[in-house]
């Protein structure tokens, strides 16, 4: 089996007419001599921030001599990426291995595992097998139901900042949402919350007291900004610091906020992590696709933020990196997003905009895009795919203009290939 053919035979295994639920993943554990038994967690959920804060612990956890899994999705470039072990993917042999010894053994099952059951599975394996000593594990979908949430009680569960998503699977309210996400708040737990709405604070303060569980919540009045711009920022949190951080944009250093409770958690439950491992750490986190700026004259940005609080989050991040500036986008997005709120961020910074198609049977096409971008007054055209609209703004950028290519995470791997970024 090769690591396409692997692949391909994970992707076959989709949820249609699966209900969410815990049985089929832990069935498939059970049959792998439940790997996830001997490895330690911290757990994150949440609806935007998840991968950031997931990939700034477990930078920061490496930089201790921890050996760190991070088990993340969707990938952008390679199926792989969803599984690392300090900041290094999967390699293809082991991926074959390990994806064999899973459907191998998921055949035999009287309910066929969902793909992401799969994956799971997977990362279980070969995190156990490769010895970590903590894997930073981010949430597919939800929490309570996701099949993540089959490890015992972790070290720290996190949740990151809540809104509405998939709303017919978790509930139409913050606090319906809220509680599906508290639903990882498991008895012997440290629970860190990033600061939000009073609805998703509420659940969550409900879930940590049910379950017996000191609760931590970011503090963004005692952050303290010392710098920030195209490099980065810096900054001091609770008088500690400074920090740097190469993630851009003012969202990012509230999710490096709750990197920073999850490493204090940490230390609280005796877990050796120094000054000097966090600073360097956060100094080193890398989060592709995601406000990444990938080349300079002309600026080009790229995101993959794929609802409205995401692109809400990117375009106040644009007006601060750019201010008083109109950017060139390149965009496509998915029908079932809701597309015309996440333009309404997007078109008042724009001069122009360049739509396309993504690659995907959910894709809004970009005909269709374009014109509801030209009804908005924004100059509008449409190219084929992500790879000649981004060549298009690049041909009629001057060296002082901005470039941002953003709209779904479909683009991005594509763009960053494109880029030479991967």
């Amino acid at each position: 089996m090769t690591p396409t053919e692997a692949v391909e035979r994970i992707h076959q295994c989709a949820w249609v007419g699966q209900t969410p639920g815990l049985a089929r993943i832990g069935q498939l554990l059970d049959a792998l001599g439940r790997p996830q038994e001997n490895l330690k967690f911290v757990h994150i959920a949440g609806t935007n921030g998840k991968g950031s804060t997931a990939a700034m612990t477990a930078s920061i956890l490496t930089q201790a001599g921890l050996r760190t899994g991070l088990y993340t999705s969707p990938h952008l470039w390679q199926f792989q990426e969803r599984f690392q072990i300090d900041g290094v993917p999967m390699d293809e042999g082991t991926l074959v291995e390990i994806a064999g010894l899973v459907l191998d053994m998921a055949e035999r099952l009287p309910i066929r595992p969902t793909e992401f059951e799969l994956m799971t599975a997977m990362g279980m394996v070969y995190f156990a097998r490769e010895g970590c000593d903590i894997v930073v594990l981010e949430v597919g979908l939800g929490g309570r139901l996701d099949s993540t949430n089959i490890i015992p009680p972790p070290e720290v569960a996190a949740i990151t900042n809540i809104g509405l998503e998939h709303t017919q699977l978790l509930g139409d309210t913050v606090g319906k949402i809220a509680g599906e996400k508290a639903g990882i708040i498991k008895p012997g737990s440290e629970v860190v919350l990033y600061h939000q709405s009073r609805e998703a604070e509420t659940v969550v303060e409900a879930a940590c007291l049910g379950a017996g569980n000191r609760l931590t919540v970011t503090d963004p009045g005692a952050l303290e900004v010392l710098s920030a711009g195209l490099e980065g920022s810096v900054f001091r949190y609770r008088g500690d610091g400074p920090y740097r951080l190469a993630l851009l944009g003012e969202y990012q250093l509230r999710n490096a906020l709750t990197a920073l409770e999850i490493v204090r958690a940490l230390q609280r439950r005796g877990w050796a992590i120094s000054a000097q491992a966090v600073e360097a750490g956060l100094a080193q986190a890398r989060w592709p696709g995601r406000m990444e700026l990938a080349r300079r004259r002309p600026d080009v940005m790229v995101d993959g933020g794929h609802n409205p609080q995401c692109m809400a989050a990117l375009a106040q991040a644009l007006k601060e990196l750019y201010p008083g500036k109109k950017l060139i986008f390149v965009t496509g997005m998915l029908a079932d997003k809701d597309y015309r709120g996440m333009l309404g961020d997007l078109l008042p910074l724009a001069k122009r905009v360049i739509a396309v198609t993504p690659d995907s049977p959910r894709a809004l096409p970009g005909e269709e895009l374009a014109r509801l971008v030209r009804e908005a007054g924004v100059e509008a055209t449409v190219c084929p795919s992500i790879s000649d609209g981004t060549d298009t703004a690049l041909a009629e950028a001057g060296a002082e203009d901005g470039i941002c290519v953003c709209g779904s995470l479909y683009l991005v791997g594509e763009v960053r290939r494109h880029l030479g970024l991967c």
